[in-house]
């Protein structure tokens, strides 16, 4: 929740798992899962993988005789993660950096980075790591949003825009990586077989305060003197009464090696 409404955000494991959980959430990971066609006995990697949001699903489909690698860099994730892989003897759990892959080159045959790369140093490092863990013939999915396309209903329309230019501007590191997925993994030496672009539509503000951080975002734009305290809890305010509406734009890039 906001800091606006005067209440704390979650952690940030049970932020990705909530919205994992959501309409949205579901819709797209579903099609990427079936798009990378991930087939009994192949070795899978998940690259930033979290709490282990889609370990569990992803060990589904390789079997016991498959191999399920999921990867992050933070503690507190890889411990979420093991936890919810507890009794899936195929998955492993392995800490490292998305840019130094602890994996052996040419040994993967899927691969998936869902909304990792936007938060990274250098994606196209990171994807060029992703290149040398796969062997040749394997097929890699990638997700990521542009923020650039965010758009929040509001009376109140310079606002929502100045909202958005902020979230793109100084909430995350590569606000626009969606757009560029494609060009960046043909770059990295991939194959792109397929681009998709979905659209997350919210209805709910709670739902959409969580998951784009309305709130917390636009406490941190008043903060910093980028809008006008009053107009920016005017606007929050008015959100959460009457007919809610706001979406964004993500990109999901399937390709082969």
């Amino acid at each position: 929740m906001s800091s606006i409404l005067g209440m704390p955000r979650p952690d940030q494991a049970s932020y990705m798992l909530r919205a994992a959980a959501g309409d949205a959430g579901r819709a797209y990971k579903q099609e990427l899962l079936d798009l990378l066609d991930i087939q009994a006995g192949q070795t899978v990697l998940d690259v930033g993988c979290g709490p282990g949001t889609d370990l569990p699903a992803l060990a589904e489909r390789v079997g016991a005789s498959g191999t399920v690698i999921g990867v992050d860099r933070e503690p507190d994730m890889l411990a979420r993660a093991r936890e919810r892989t507890n009794g899936l003897d195929q998955v492993e759990i392995r800490e490292g950096d998305v840019h130094a892959l602890p994996v052996e080159p040419g040994t993967v045959d899927r691969a998936k980075i869902d909304r990792v790369l936007m938060h990274v140093a250098e994606p196209a490092e990171a994807l060029a790591q992703l290149h040398r863990a796969t062997r040749p013939g394997a097929r890699v999915g990638l997700a990521e949003p542009d923020w650039d396309t965010l758009s929040v209903d509001a009376e109140d329309l310079e606002t929502s825009r100045a909202f958005t230019r902020y979230t793109t501007a100084e909430v995350v590191r590569h606000a626009t990586i969606g757009r560029s997925l494609a060009r960046l993994a043909e770059q990295a030496g991939f194959r792109v077989e397929a681009v998709l672009a979905t659209t997350p539509v919210f209805r709910d503000f709670q739902e959409a305060d969580h998951t784009l951080g309305l709130g917390c975002n636009m406490q941190k734009a008043i903060n910093e003197g980028r809008i006008d305290r009053d107009r920016g809890h005017r606007w929050f305010a008015g959100l959460s009464q009457g007919p809610f509406y706001a979406s964004f734009t993500l990109v999901s890039v399937i390709c082969s090696r």
